[in-house]
């Protein structure tokens, strides 16, 4: 077997475990292999093998065998292709790659290559061209350059869209807090989010006037439907609603009920809004997902320490197994047009009233 194949399958295994992937956990999928290979000059021609090797020779020294050899030996069932363009290889099978993620050719893929010169003086074949460098130096787009330096070398590495990755999570958005930066609402639907709403200002419906007056809180409820809706520019708001402070007056469940909106609540609280550290943001989840074993994690995004820290509750989440489930309702939400009108009204759209600088709206964490 030409020492290339070899090289590529020990590399294909160690671009899975960098990954922390097992490769044997994806035997069966459309895992697909990309390799790129042009030298080939290990081994007898196949009219000099022996006879009692000549099968081998074959598949052995052959590179368009070398991404089936891979996908063969890990049991993949994406594509399989061998890309020879010379020097450009093994960026053409990256290309190519990329290209089959983006398309849904496959699910994952594996995209590198090898080149192995043997012997050692072929290269040197192109001497005569000025090809080869005098010198023995490679200098890519240096005034110096006086050729190339033909050497040998293998890489692979794991490739998996990007969007496969990313968690997709329910917003309960606050009314007002939408008219601010009504575009933040519209990338979170576009990007397939679940929104929904959290109230026009943030008040705690079981406490007066609100307990004392349903049409008063009803509004409070409604023109938070009504501006998130708005902000979301025609994507689809979802019918989910979280009451403040976790306070459910049981009149208002009735009434969300007759309008058929779900209401939530959460399994576990993580009190990230007294947490200034990231770090202790992570402990709070964790442990207390570990004691439960599952449930509604209620986290505040827009708390510096908990955005900072969502990245390694990610990474730990599915270290540890748990998987995210993202909820989806059946229909959006339907506003009402009376408390449609009462947004309007307010007129907080409109970037003459609305003089809030966006730095303190939006903040980068980390680019």
């Amino acid at each position: 077997m030409d020492p290339q194949q070899r090289l590529l399958l020990e590399a294909a295994w160690e671009a899975f475990e960098d990954a922390g992937i097992d490769p044997r956990s994806l035997r069966g999928s459309e895992t697909g292999v990309f390799a790129g290979i042009s030298s080939q000059d290990y081994g007898p021609r196949l009219h000099e093998a022996p006879k009692s090797s000549e099968g081998y020779t074959l598949t052995g020294s052959f590179n368009s065998v070398v991404s089936g050899r891979v996908a063969y030996t890990f049991g993949f069932e994406g594509p399989a292709v061998t890309v020879d363009t010379a020097c450009s290889s093994s960026l053409v099978a990256l290309h190519l790659a990329c290209q089959a993620l983006r398309s849904g050719e496959c699910s994952m893929a594996l995209a590198g290559g090898a080149s192995l010169r043997i012997p050692h003086h072929v290269g040197y074949w192109y001497a005569p061209g000025s090809m080869v460098s005098p010198t023995g130096h490679c200098r890519p787009f240096d005034a110096r350059s006086d050729g190339t330096i033909f050497g040998s070398g293998v890489g692979v590495v794991v490739l998996k869209a990007l969007q496969d990755n990313c968690v997709r999570a329910t917003f309960f958005e606050i009314g007002e807090h939408a008219t601010w930066a009504p575009q933040l609402t519209k990338q979170l639907v576009d990007a397939g989010m679940t929104v929904g709403s959290h109230t026009w200002s943030h008040k705690d419906l079981a406490k007066n006037p609100y307990a004392k007056d349903i049409e008063q809180a009803k509004q409070e409820i409604e023109m938070g439907v009504s501006a998130v809706h708005m902000a979301a520019a025609g994507g689809p708001v979802a019918p989910f609603f979280r009451f403040p402070d976790l306070q459910m007056p049981a009149d208002l469940m009735t009434y969300l009920g007759t309008r058929n909106i779900a209401t939530f609540s959460t399994d576990i609280d993580t009190y990230d809004f007294k947490i200034r550290k990231p770090e202790d943001v992570v402990k709070s989840v964790m442990t207390k997902l570990a004691k439960n074993g599952k449930g509604i994690l209620l986290m505040h995004d827009f708390q510096h320490a908990t955005a900072e820290a969502l990245p390694e509750v990610l990474r730990q989440l599915k270290a540890g197994g748990y998987k995210i489930v993202h909820m989806v309702p059946k229909d959006p939400v339907t506003t009402l047009a009376k408390y449609d009108d009462m947004v309007r009204a307010q007129d907080k759209f409109s970037n003459a009233n609305n003089t809030r600088p966006e730095s303190s709206v939006v903040k980068t964490i980390s680019e």
